[in-house]
């Protein structure tokens, strides 16, 4: 990153800031600032735990507990224990906290409506695509990347997504009993890592890699889920093994895939990966792939 760059976002920050009214304590002209409007508009009509709402939003537990007593204050929502879990709450809006949401969504369209009017009919259409641009981008820098036990829950969540789909996508269908599953603790340091990808702290990804000893690095059970492919999360993912595989001391990267996964296979080819003999008898796999990659210097 550059200083014009940096210099850039902080110009366009400004601009956005100013132009939706996030400066003023009154957001849209409605007696309470920005980040309580926003709470009402994430609980929704269904309700939501509140560390959920803490990890959508990025808010410190202090912050969003305060803002929850302003609006419980106000008559807008009702904070209590989960019936089945008193340790987690849960925040619904009351019928007056419905009637707020809706006001401040008929104002957020005319606030919308305010910042295209102005414009001709193509410069609509470029701010727009602009917009949907900047959104994609954004989400896509908003991913984080932990290690995590493979037998963590948000593990297991995108496991089963991604074996429900091989199952969809292989013309034999897909049998975990059938193929050559790592065992967790192949997946476990030191043996190896299992990497999964969070938005909004909901799991959207995972990938595991195995470190075998005197043997190349492999790459297992890469998974990205429908609704964010196309975000550059699968060649962040396989990056991140690389680097990891790479400071392990290991200089070269294996994998191996069906021929239905076209999207992966193209992935795989552009990362610099070449196809290879097969190295294992894995029964769904039709190609084979490794890396050579670099190792960090001694120290």
């Amino acid at each position: 990153m550059d200083a014009a760059q940096i210099d850039q976002v902080r110009r366009f920050n400004r601009t956005v800031t100013e132009r939706v009214g996030v400066l003023h304590d009154h957001y849209l002209g409605r007696d309470r600032p920005i980040g309580e409007a926003r709470l009402l508009w994430e609980i929704g009509e269904q309700g939501q735990d509140v560390r959920r709402l803490r990890e959508r939003l990025g808010l410190d537990s202090g912050y969003v507990s305060r803002l929850l007593r302003s609006l419980e204050a106000d008559g807008l929502v009702s904070v209590k224990p989960h019936p089945r879990d008193r340790r987690v709450r849960t925040v619904r809006l009351t019928d007056a906290g419905r009637v707020e949401r809706a006001e401040l969504d008929r104002r957020s369209d005319d606030l919308a409506g305010r910042l295209l009017e102005p414009l001709n009919r193509t410069q609509r259409a470029r701010l727009v695509s602009a917009m949907a641009e900047v959104d994609r981008l954004l989400s896509a820098a908003t991913v984080t990347l932990d290690v995590v036990a493979p037998n963590h829950p948000d593990a297991e969540h995108c496991l089963r997504s991604y074996f429900a789909e091989l199952r969809e996508r292989f013309e034999s269908g897909f049998d975990p009993a059938r193929s050559l599953l790592p065992h967790a603790t192949e997946l476990s340091p030191p043996q190896g890592l299992f990497l999964i990808a969070r938005l909004h702290g909901e799991p959207v990804g995972c990938a595991g890699l195995k470190l075998p000893p005197g043997a190349p690095a492999e790459v297992k059970r890469m998974w990205v889920a429908p609704h964010v492919r196309g975000l550059g999360l699968g060649r962040r993912l396989l990056t991140e093994l690389e680097t990891r595989a790479s400071q392990h001391g290991r200089s070269v990267l294996r994998l191996d895939t069906n021929e239905a996964l076209d999207a992966a296979i193209g992935l795989y080819h552009s990362c610099g990966f070449q196809e290879v003999a097969a190295f294992n008898n894995e029964p769904y796999a039709q190609h084979w792939f490794e890396k050579h990659i670099a190792t960090p210097p001694p120290g």
